[in-house]
């Protein structure tokens, strides 16, 4: 595979998880560990069928067991963190915090010892960054000093996935296949924690379970899969400055839903964020080009 086609494949998971909000909304009022475990399971199922399909079972033998504790901790941490810090605190001043993670992804991988972490990148994401704010800030009242716990969590989120998705580039030789079983043991940890610390509160109706179901297959299924081949084998300085795309969609998605109502403050986001992806995407040709 390519490196520009894992990049694309890459990129489909920020579309998807894009939806994240937009379901998370409708799964009202399931508390995050139930949530993670029964979304988890279905990403799981997914992905284990598609294991069976491809033949890749044989490939999982030789995948060290430190491994797989290391994507079911980077999947179950960064999950349970994002839906306990929206329950904890406003949405909007929580998702800015939470959406450090493209930025830190960006920073953090310029310590690879096969990327080149240039100016441009740097300021690519800073411009990104700072469309991305002015979509979950615009309309916001400000932070809440009472909510400093989920804040707090959300940070924590960022600093998990960008970890995990940076320490991923050094298992480029784990095959894909072995995310199916990050998502099962992910559904089976969140559903024991779930016993023990949260009270038992199911969806409602048919948008409710239709928004699990559609969460599980996609930002917490299909996603995974596609964003492993994306930053083991695509540009990932790229991937995680495009990734601020997330909250433009998100918020156009809103719209559409009639959650939210367009403003200037979307005109001037879709500009910052796309020229930053711009700015990254052309350190990241030049780097290519250089090397040639």
């Amino acid at each position: 595979m390519t490196k520009n086609k894992a990049t694309l494949l890459g990129f489909v998971a920020v579309i998807l998880w894009s939806f994240l909000a937009l379901f998370t909304v409708g799964t009202a009022p399931m508390p995050p560990l139930l949530l993670n475990a029964v979304c988890f399971a279905i990403g799981g199922g997914l992905g284990l069928f598609w294991t069976a399909q491809s033949g890749g079972f044989s490939k999982l033998r030789s995948v060290p067991l430190w491994v797989f504790g290391f994507g079911t901790v980077g999947l179950f941490g960064y999950h349970a963190l994002y839906f306990s810090a929206l329950r904890l605190a406003p949405a909007a001043e929580a998702g800015l915090i939470a959406y450090l993670w493209p930025l830190l992804i960006v920073l953090f991988s310029g310590f690879l010892p096969s990327e080149n972490l240039k100016r441009a990148h740097i300021l690519g994401a800073i411009v990104a960054f700072t469309g991305a704010a002015l979509i979950v800030l615009g309309g916001g009242e400000g932070f809440n000093a009472d909510a400093s716990a989920g804040y707090a969590l959300a940070f924590c989120c960022a600093l998990f996935w960008s970890g995990y998705s940076v320490i991923s580039r050094h298992l480029g030789d784990v095959p894909t296949a072995a995310v199916s079983i990050f998502c099962i043991a992910t559904a089976a940890l969140s559903f024991g924690l779930h016993l023990t610390l949260e009270t038992t509160a199911w969806p409602q109706g048919a948008l409710g379970w239709g928004s699990v179901l559609a969460l599980g297959l996609g930002p917490v299924g299909l996603a995974f899969y596609v964003w492993d081949v994306g930053v083991k084998k695509g540009d990932i300085q790229l991937l995680g400055t495009g990734s601020y795309a997330a909250p433009l969609l998100s918020t156009l998605i809103l719209v559409a839903a009639g959650v939210a109502r367009a403003n200037w403050t979307l005109v001037l986001a879709a500009i910052l964020i796309t020229a930053g992806a711009l700015i990254a995407a052309r350190a990241s040709v030049s780097s290519r080009d250089q090397a040639k």
